[in-house]
This record gives C-alpha cells, sequence and structure tokens, in this order.
C-alpha cells in the first residue's frame, strides 16, 4: 500500500483499535483457481512477541478453505469511513483557484497466513461466541449464543469453518487532510459536516 508518511499509522493499539470498530475485513489471497476475495468479520487477539492474530470463520461450503495450502499467504483489508473531499472547500478556490479534489479514507492493511480448523467445532463455536459478544457490546437487550436452542446452535456450528491469521504486519493509513494547512483542515471540516460526517470518521477516529 503507498502510504505517504503524513498519512503512514504504525501504533500498533490504534491499529488494533480500529479493526474492533470496523471488524469486516476483506480477505484477498491466491487460489488455484486465481485472486480471490471474502469478507468476513475478524476479531484481532494477541500473540506474544507479534502482531497478533485475527479469528473468523467461513462457510463450510465456500471452496476456500479446501484451496488453500497450508500457512498460505493473505491480505486482509479493514475500511474505515472514507468521503470524497470537494475543492469547493478550500479557501484557495477562491484566492488563486489552483485546487483540485481528493478522496480521504482510513484503512488497515494485515499481511500474514492462514490456517483453516475443518474439524475443530470447539473453535468454531468459540469464534462465534467470541465475536457475537464482541458485536453486541452496548447494545441494549444484547443477544448471547446461548440465547438460541443448544441443537440448534451446533447444527449451524458444523457449517462452518474456523480460522487463525498469524499476523506478519500490521499498517494503517489515515488520509485525514492533516497534511493541509489549518485553514483547510476547518475548511474540510465544515464541508464534511454539512454532508453528516465527520472528520474523526476520516482518521479512523484516533487523533493523531
Amino acid at each position: 500500500m503507498y502510504t505517504p508518511k503524513p498519512f503512514r499509522e504504525d501504533r500498533q493499539e490504534v491499529l488494533q483499535a480500529f479493526i474492533a470498530r470496523h471488524p469486516l475485513g476483506a480477505l484477498v489471497c491466491v487460489t488455484d483457481t486465481g485472486l480471490t476475495a471474502n469478507h468476513i468479520p475478524m476479531q484481532w487477539s494477541p500473540r506474544e512477541s507479534t502482531p497478533g492474530a485475527l479469528r473468523g470463520h467461513v462457510a463450510r461450503a465456500n471452496a476456500i478453505w479446501q484451496r488453500l495450502a497450508p500457512d498460505a499467504d493473505v491480505l486482509v483489508i479493514f475500511s474505515g469511513g472514507n468521503r470524497y473531499i470537494s475543492p469547493s472547500w478550500y479557501p484557495g478556490k477562491a484566492e488563486h483557484g489552483k485546487v483540485v479534489p481528493t478522496w480521504n479514507y482510513a484503512v488497515v492493511h494485515a499481511h500474514g497466513t492462514i490456517q483453516f480448523e475443518p474439524e475443530s467445532q470447539t473453535e468454531a463455536h468459540r469464534n462465534v461466541t467470541d465475536l457475537t459478544n464482541h458485536l453486541e457490546i452496548g447494545r441494549p437487550n444484547q443477544w448471547q449464543v446461548a440465547d438460541a436452542p443448544a441443537e440448534y446452535v451446533d447444527s449451524l456450528v458444523r457449517q462452518i469453518v474456523p480460522f487463525q491469521i498469524s499476523i506478519r504486519c500490521l499498517t494503517g493509513k489515515f488520509k485525514a487532510s492533516q497534511h493541509r494547512d489549518e485553514s483547510e483542515r476547518r475548511s474540510v471540516a465544515i464541508g464534511l459536516a454539512g454532508e453528516g460526517a465527520s472528520a474523526q470518521e476520516m482518521d479512523g477516529g484516533v487523533a493523531k
């Protein structure tokens, strides 16, 4: 990923928090049929002396778990807010006209190797439970896996294959007009607010 210095984010705690807020990742890999991408909610978990791991699951009917070699290289892309930035928002439009459009966005890339566990129903159940608990945080009347009949949950768990991705590196790019001067940043913030967005939406919700 092309990441100019003003937009690069390497703080691991920031990247982990971003994944927690935006858990739907695009899992990109190369199979025997070529490039493929699957959109899957995942959770980050710590691993000693490494950038950690990502846990998720795919439908057993999704052949990706059979087509990938053990420890295959994968890329996961987590996306946050993104917005078109109109040059009409910049003070320079009226002063000299030397302004152009751009696009602000926040993303985190995770590179690593994937391991599927097709025989582990225990891990599949734990995976679903942990992810559900995370996504239900802060909701009224939080739903739990245990709220559904056990035999029903067991039948569904048998239809998924859990996986873990050992992360080799995490890289973030938060392009939020931070390379612009204060007056331009303020104008962009006003423009975004007028369209129902916020500057924080573009920087991953993290102060630089």
